[in-house]
């Protein structure tokens, strides 16, 4: 596809609910996001790939967390792609826009020309909520599973918050009418309104036991849940990518039956937390002897941030608990 200039709706999550159905949901569309996280690195193809597709579940599983809260997902394997990890910053007050970073770590020697998710292997899927200082952070796991990422996280609804969850995305790269390309991702999140109790018990149907919709809702819930997800196969990949169909557009042609009804969307925007300061703070637990060892022969201590890419050059006499005075406050 070709596209000219920045759209609307790009970097914007649209949350949604259909009346009819009792069921929940966001579209998502991400363009200068990917842009920030991915030009940082030289990932290869298949691990570009991975991590659109990861940080795109981020901004539709993140919209809903509150103010200042972030959000971390995280896929662990012990395949060529080691490690896939993302964080999603609640807005710092109503109407700001939300961050995204993301970063993986592979062994590119191990990398085969096979689907993206192929690189993944056996490991687990998790999901972290931090409410801020004092506050005990959430997490929940499960097993990867399925065909994608997208799978992993339907699972780990299924099992950790016993909701049925259905994701359909597409991403890849574009073409600009100057002839520059980058990357483009879009996608529709559906969720069954949660109940009081939920009344699913020991395994499921699903792979090596985990639960699917059918193992949680019943009766006519489920046949809404099947009836909403049978419409939303019908998307076309162009369609959730969006560079011509509004994402209230989208819902109408996908769901007018059920009645949608949008609330406020939310921005995003690529965005690391990383500072001097934190930096510091993460080395003073170390001794002055620690801190010698990590000094390089220029005499200083460097740090890289995995996920934007800075460059920190640290003096070594202002780090870590016996540093002189009380430079390490500083950054």
């Amino acid at each position: 596809m070709t596209l000219g200039q920045k759209i609307a709706w790009d970097d914007t999550i649209l949350p949604f609910q259909l009346d009819q159905s009792d069921i929940r949901g966001r579209v998502a569309r991400l363009d200068g996001v990917l842009d920030g996280i991915l030009k940082q690195h030289d990932y290869p193809p298949v691990v570009e790939a991975l991590v659109a597709e990861m940080a795109l579940l981020t901004a539709l599983i993140g919209q809903t967390i509150k103010l200042r809260w972030k959000l971390s997902l995280q896929v662990q394997s012990k395949g060529p792609v080691r490690m896939i990890a993302t964080d999603y910053y609640g807005p710092d007050s109503e109407g700001r826009a939300a961050r995204i970073r993301a970063y993986a770590s592979f062994d590119r020697d191990r990398l085969t020309d096979s689907a993206p998710f192929d690189q993944v292997g056996d490991g687990y899927f998790a999901v972290l909520i931090d409410q801020g200082e004092g506050t005990e952070p959430y997490q929940g796991i499960t097993p990867i599973a399925g065909d994608g990422l997208s799978d992993c996280a339907e699972a780990y609804f299924a099992q950790s918050e016993q909701l049925p969850t259905r994701f359909s995305l597409s991403f890849g790269k574009s073409t600009e009418a100057g002839g520059s390309e980058h990357w483009r991702a879009g996608g529709v999140m559906l969720q069954h309104m949660p109940k009081a109790s939920p009344f699913a018990q020991g395994g499921g149907s699903g792979e090596g036991g985990l639960l699917g919709a059918q193992d949680i809702v019943e009766g006519e819930e489920l046949e809404n849940w099947t009836r909403v997800n049978t419409l939303l196969d019908t998307v076309e990949e162009l369609e959730l990518i969006g560079p011509s169909v509004a994402p209230t557009d989208l819902l109408v042609r996908l769901f007018h039956e059920e009645t949608p009804r949008v609330f406020d969307s939310q921005s995003v925007r690529f965005g690391c937390s990383c500072t001097e300061e934190r930096v510091r703070n993460s080395l003073s637990i170390y001794s002055a002897r620690d801190i010698e060892k990590m000094t390089t022969e220029e005499g200083t201590v460097t740090a890289d941030c995995q996920f934007c890419g800075a460059h920190y050059v640290l003096d070594p006499k202002t780090l870590g608990f016996e540093a002189e005075g009380n430079s390490g406050d500083s950054g």
